[in-house]
């Protein structure tokens, strides 16, 4: 795979307003992932959200890109390309801080690719300015003759390349919306994995107080048992004086154990539904994770095909020029036959006029 994130955070996107240039924007509903992409075989860096089906943020990051503050929670930078400005609102400081030293790590190293890509530009031009270029007359302009059969077989050659041509640039063209599906398969299973280490964190630690919590309950339990108990005597003996208040603290506290109890019923329930929430999760991941090794299997088919269409593209190259050969070959036959026929004439004339 080509592109594969290096970092993720989850914020509030905006986008400026095109008319105003001062108001923002919601770009999506509610909280979404932000990550930084790495592209190791073309060495750039892009910031990509995906919202559902639909790409929120696709940018390249630029060496002139800046990052900038403006509130506790809150950053926001330019798109030249996308002529836009992108805002992100995070939950915490620390969020929006982390992200921030991330863009710079990210944009010294697109500056550092940059300088590197040009170097090796500028080396390619000396280089170029320096190979010698002895072309000869002769084969600038060559003389034109008309050869059936090798023109034919030319002629078919250079209509094969061009259908070739066509056909990788088809194939790339798949490969490349095949690599943008892959892109967000990539997004939506590094999401589904962040909430699902999240998920597993708070099962693991509901699973460590649920013990507790049902000793405790059965504690409880027993302890409204005994105090009904005692309320039950003292209703039956029908004291008087002390008895009354001892009674009435009795069911005060039976009333603060039962609204315990309740409290506690209602964090068990929510703990059963967080667990079938994980269980969902878990099904999510598995589909991703089945959909983007079908994405794999289908971008290597996309690219031994290319490399078919390469090697048939190389073999019809080679063919015509071969064919050139032979070409220039009947030319060059051509060319003495008709000195010789020259000579020839000019031999007769010499003898006609003798």
């Amino acid at each position: 795979m080509g592109e594969q994130p290096i970092f993720s955070a989850r914020a509030h996107v905006f986008q400026i307003d095109p008319a105003t240039k001062r108001n923002w924007i919601p770009a999506s509903k509610h909280a979404v992932t932000v990550s930084f992409f790495y592209d190791a075989n073309r060495n750039v860096y892009r910031i990509i959200s995906v919202g559902g089906t639909k790409a929120i943020i696709n940018c390249t990051v630029t060496p002139s890109m800046t990052f900038t503050k403006t509130s506790q929670k809150f950053g926001q930078w330019a798109d030249s390309r996308a002529n836009t400005v992108y805002g992100l609102g995070f939950a915490t400081e620390q969020q929006l801080h982390q992200f921030s030293e991330k863009f710079k790590e990210v944009k010294d190293a697109a500056r550092l690719a940059r300088e590197k890509s040009q170097d090796k530009e500028l080396a390619n031009t000396a280089l170029t300015i320096a190979a010698p270029q002895d072309i000869s007359d002769e084969l600038q302009s060559p003389p034109v003759m008309c050869v059936n059969g090798p023109e034919d077989k030319l002629f078919r050659s250079q209509s094969a390349d061009i259908t070739l041509s066509s056909e990788k640039e088809r194939i790339k063209k798949m490969l490349s919306e095949g690599s943008i599906c892959e892109m967000n398969l990539e997004a939506e299973l590094f999401t589904l994995q962040d909430s699902n280490s999240k998920l597993v964190a708070a099962l693991h630690e509901a699973n460590a107080n649920v013990e507790q919590w049902k000793k405790q309950l059965a504690a409880y339990q027993g302890e409204t048992e005994r105090l009904r108990e005692q309320v039950a005597e003292l209703e039956a003996h029908g004291g008087q004086g002390p008895s009354d208040l001892l009674k009435d603290e009795l069911t005060q506290s039976l009333e603060e154990l039962e609204a315990l109890l309740k409290a506690k019923d209602e964090e068990i329930h929510i703990l059963q539904s967080k667990k079938a929430e994980y269980h969902d999760m878990e099904h999510d991941r598995d589909e991703a994770i089945h959909r983007l090794r079908e994405m794999e299997m289908r971008s290597s088919d996309l690219e031994r095909r290319i490399q078919n269409t390469e090697q048939n593209l190389s073999n019809s190259l080679e063919e015509r020029d071969r064919m050139d050969a032979e070409i220039q070959r009947a030319i060059e036959i051509l060319d003495i036959k008709i000195f010789d026929l020259n000579d020839l004439r000019q031999s007769l004339v010499k003898l006609i006029d003798k």
